[in-house]
């Protein structure tokens, strides 16, 4: 699973084979610069979502639940959750939280909603966890993710996301699972695995964490393309001749003189 915010990201990820495209409220951190994801709407989803359905042709298409589009009640959930598939071209939605979010859950999938499910760090809680730390590393913390877990298993997820759990935990969790699990920072025992597109292609500027691995270097090569463009074209290099339109080699066409429709009327 890969997430994506437009079109063209959609369709490469698309034609290079992932499962999965994740249309994340992390393009809140991603595209808008924010520090959180907390000030993504549901607008903002709609719009990127559209996109994002434009560009891929095969995948599985899911959506993130924006903060306070179904924490405050199951109406707001559904109604919400409808929006994301019929307006915005999903195919689920991803819910955070365990035994917290079981009515979200448990509502939306008996209504017909595939819902994913997302525990361990859950980016919309980051100021109830302390920050963006990793979970679950104690004793208490093991049983109560393990809980968390059978809890969306039950109320109907048909997949959960583990972010940020160590590597023992979140392969006693798969192991405790029917339903596949999908790791971020989670170690090599899920079912599946997840990257932040921009992070997979090393568009991010500054430091990664741990769990990022780039698999190429866009930000890198940007920079340097751009900067190449920008000398060329102060040096009078750019554009060169192969870059310009010419003006077709064909002699003017004579103006004939055509008949008036009225001509010969009295």
């Amino acid at each position: 699973m890969v997430t994506a915010y437009d079109a063209m990201f959609a369709a490469l990820f698309d034609e290079a084979g992932v499962d999965i495209i994740l249309v994340g409220d992390s393009l809140g951190m991603v595209i808008q610069g924010h520090s959180t994801t907390l000030p993504v709407t549901m607008n903002d989803m709609l719009y990127h979502c559209r996109a994002v359905t434009r560009g891929a042709q095969r995948c599985h298409l899911v959506a993130d639940m924006p903060f306070m589009s179904y924490q405050v009640s199951l109406t707001d959930a559904l109604y919400n959750a409808g929006r994301l598939l019929a307006e915005g071209g999903m195919h689920a939605v991803k819910v955070e939280g365990g035994q917290r979010s079981v009515e979200v859950i448990s509502g939306l999938t008996r209504m017909g909603i595939p819902v994913m499910g997302h525990i361990g760090l859950t980016p919309q809680s980051v100021h109830a966890l302390g920050g963006f730390r990793v979970q679950g590393t104690g004793p208490e913390g093991h049983d109560a993710l393990l809980a968390d877990a059978r809890a969306v298993q039950e109320a109907g997820a048909y997949a959960v996301v583990l972010e940020s759990l160590p590597s023992q935990l979140s392969k006693k969790i798969t192991a405790a699972l029917s339903i596949p699990t999908i790791g971020i920072g989670a170690g090599p025992d899920c079912n599946g695995q997840v990257l932040v597109g921009y992070d997979l292609l090393g568009l991010s500027s500054g430091p990664v964490p741990r769990f990022v691995k780039p698999y190429a270097s866009f930000y890198a090569d940007g920079i340097e393309a751009t900067a190449r463009f920008a000398d060329e074209v102060r040096h009078g290099t750019f554009p060169g001749s192969e870059h310009c339109y010419a003006c077709k080699e064909t002699s003017p066409q004579p103006i004939t003189s055509v008949a008036h429709p009225d001509s010969g009327r009295d």
